[in-house]
């Protein structure tokens, strides 16, 4: 009896025991459909210029997930929503060791409050301005990211609770996740080169004709490269050069509108790294050839730069132009037709003198400045602090207005109708010349349906590659380092945490020892 009775006690512990133990792995291990998640992130600017370096200055990423919320910090990834977020929030991130930093951004920005996005618009220069050793990410939000990053944040604000025991049971059977970049370190570009483009119309009846030179750089600038498409800065500046030059050009293919203005498109490269391209460009065109149109008769430049929507239009000067001098007349054309073609138009002159300690220029026109050409740069912003001209933020579509005004005021100047007593109110761009705002549309719409950041836009992409089709091609080499590895696939893993480990190890050992002293027991009973 004894013998039958321990037989079917040692047979029940050999099945329910195990059962139980595969139960307890069930239960408490993440399905495998659920335990990982991919999804693109997009890293922080990476690049040297003049020596200095700027942004985050690492690409790996292996660490566990923590929210803000958390009390350490220490070698672990910390989340954070934009809506969320500040520069407080970061430092202290970056002064606890965290191993890294993720920001998540919201699929529309349109959806977020305004004064948060202009608040990170205004951090964005913060962000770079000095180096960084951890790695810092961005990534767009969706379904699953958002629900990583919410239990996360419950995982994290547990660490704050007044019982030890509360904090150890949550600890044990919380899931936590370990974020990991599938990429290599960042390595420095060696084959990246600034490519810049002109075109010219020339002018008709002699041969020492005066220069209008227009000009507009095309790369675009923010926190991350892949998320800087640029549509005011500068998009718009790119779109109005190209339907200015179309404009001009069927003009120009006349005899009786045949101006005896020589017209010169520049589309610069690296515009947001101290207008190296246009740099490079003077010293080719008045250093390094005898026979150029800027050694000639320059009557101005005029540099176009975020001149989206806005009923503000400021003309940008380094030196206030003297009366009787091409450049004064510009200045009065363009007062002409914002006052009489368009008065809810606020336009004025803004003089600032050309800093040369600073480490950056202000303004493109600065450049030409300072070879002692006269230049301008025309914007709808009054500072070139704004924010608006390094972020990554879309803002601002394209101004009609500002295209009509700038193609009206160089008509007038180059066809000088004011001395030919042509009233301000005429327009020249009407009917069949009208300037077209489907075309202006989908100019922006193709230079803002990828990213534009100088490092994005090598000799070989297809933005320059199209723009080549209509003004001329020049690549030179970089004053600046850029480096790879800016966008990359991110894997959050659902993982336990260590002390997990430990009790999993603890009930294996346990249930070894049950089951040890129960077939023991039942020998124990066979044998009486």
């Amino acid at each position: 009896m004894f013998e039958e009775a321990s037989e079917v006690l040692e047979n029940m512990l050999k099945w329910s025991l195990p059962l139980s133990l595969v139960l307890f792995l069930v239960l408490v291990c993440p399905l495998r459909a659920e335990a990982a998640h991919e999804f693109s992130v997009y890293r922080m600017q990476q690049y040297d210029l003049q020596g200095q370096t700027y942004g985050s200055r690492n690409a790996i990423l292996n660490t566990e997930a923590r929210t803000m919320e958390a009390e350490v910090l220490s070698r672990r990834c910390v989340m954070m929503r934009l809506a969320d977020f500040s520069y407080e929030k970061y430092q202290k991130a970056l002064r606890q060791s965290a191993g890294a930093v993720v920001i998540i951004l919201p699929q529309n920005m349109s959806t977020m409050p305004q004064d948060i996005v202009q608040q990170f618009m205004e951090l964005e220069p913060e962000l770079l301005a000095t180096e960084t050793i951890v790695p810092v990410y961005f990534a767009l939000e969706d379904e699953e990211l958002l629900s990583i990053y919410t239990q996360t944040q419950i995982s994290s604000s547990s660490q704050g609770s007044s019982s030890a025991a509360e904090v150890l049971l949550h600890t044990a059977t919380a899931n936590g996740f370990q974020m990991v970049t599938s990429g290599a370190q960042s390595k420095a570009v060696s084959d990246w080169a600034i490519t810049s483009l002109e075109g010219r119309l020339t002018g008709a009846g002699g041969e020492d004709l005066p220069t209008i030179v227009l000009v507009a750089h095309y790369d675009s600038f923010g926190v991350a490269p892949w998320l800087s498409y640029g549509a005011d800065s500068n998009g718009s500046g790119v779109a109005i050069l190209l339907e200015l030059a179309r404009l001009f050009s069927r003009l120009y293919s006349y005899k009786r509108t045949h101006a005896g203005y020589n017209l010169l498109f520049f589309l610069s490269g690296g515009g947001k790294f101290n207008y190296q391209g246009t740099k490079r460009w003077l010293e080719d065109n008045l250093d390094h050839t005898d026979s150029s149109l800027l050694q000639d008769n320059v009557a101005f430049v005029l540099c176009l730069d975020t001149l989206g929507n806005s009923d503000n239009l400021h003309l940008h000067v380094s030196k206030p132009p003297k009366e009787g001098s091409p450049q004064h007349v510009l200045l009065k054309q363009l007062e002409t037709v914002a006052a009489h073609q368009h008065p809810d138009l606020k336009f004025s002159m803004v003089h600032k003198k050309i800093n040369l300690a600073d480490d950056t220029l202000a303004w493109e026109h600065e450049r030409f400045g300072i070879r002692r050409l006269p230049s301008f740069t025309l914007s709808h912003l009054e500072s070139h602090r704004s924010p608006a001209r390094h972020s990554w933020v879309m803002i601002g579509a394209l101004s009609l207005r500002n295209t009509k005004v700038i193609a009206e005021t160089l008509a007038r100047v180059i066809y000088n109708l004011t001395e030919k007593g042509v009233s301000g109110d005429l327009q020249i761009f009407t009917e069949q010349m009208q300037v077209q705002e489907d075309q202006l549309e989908s100019l922006v719409d193709w230079l803002t349906a990828q990213p534009r950041a100088a490092q994005l836009v090598d000799k070989d992409s297809s933005i320059v590659n199209t723009l080549e089709h209509l003004v001329r091609a020049d690549k030179r080499d970089p004053e600046f380092v850029f480096y790879d590895q800016l966008k990359q696939t991110m894997n959050a893993y659902r993982v336990k945490p260590a002390i997990f480990d430990l009790l999993l190890a603890f009930c294996i050992a346990s249930y070894l020892g049950v089951l040890y002293l129960a077939i023991q027991v039942g020998q124990i009973f066979r044998h009486i």
